[in-house]
């Protein structure tokens, strides 16, 4: 497999990570977001979400210096092992920026107000967004 190869999978992978992401907290407050029952919990469901953007921080330095590996591995034969550490080092990081959305998903059922809703996306839209894969690794 070429690199260029590498790299569109990659970035397919991503995309489908973002719409994993996104996609619970769409439909269930296509679905849901009605329905405000747990009301006193949206405020902690919210603190929560935010907090959960903290776990990224080791998940990012990981894949940081995975990326810095694989950069070194460029047109070596450790190139092949470099790309499939980045990607299992990426899919962990994945999940720790899919947080924020998910909770959000979860504090609609607690009727967490649009705004709230919409700032936990996004801020796991700029998670996702870190792991990207440079084009330095062109």
């Amino acid at each position: 497999m070429t690199r260029n190869e590498v790299r569109r999978r990659l970035a397919l992978v991503w995309w489908r990570q973002l719409g994993l992401t996104l996609a619970p907290l769409f439909v269930l407050n296509l679905l849901f977001g009605d329905n405000r029952q747990l009301g006193v919990l949206a405020m902690p469901l919210f603190v929560a979400g935010m907090a959960s953007m903290f776990v990224s921080l080791p998940l990012f330095s990981g894949y940081k210096r995975a990326l810095i590996d694989t950069q070194k591995a460029l047109d070596t034969p450790d190139e092949p092992a470099a790309w499939l550490e980045l990607a299992n080092r990426r899919r962990l990081a994945f999940l720790g920026a899919g947080l924020p959305a998910w909770i959000a998903a979860i504090a609609v059922f607690a009727g967490l107000e649009a705004i709230p809703l919409i700032l936990l996306a996004l801020s796991s839209v700029v998670l996702l967004y870190l792991y990207r894969i440079p084009r330095q690794l062109a």
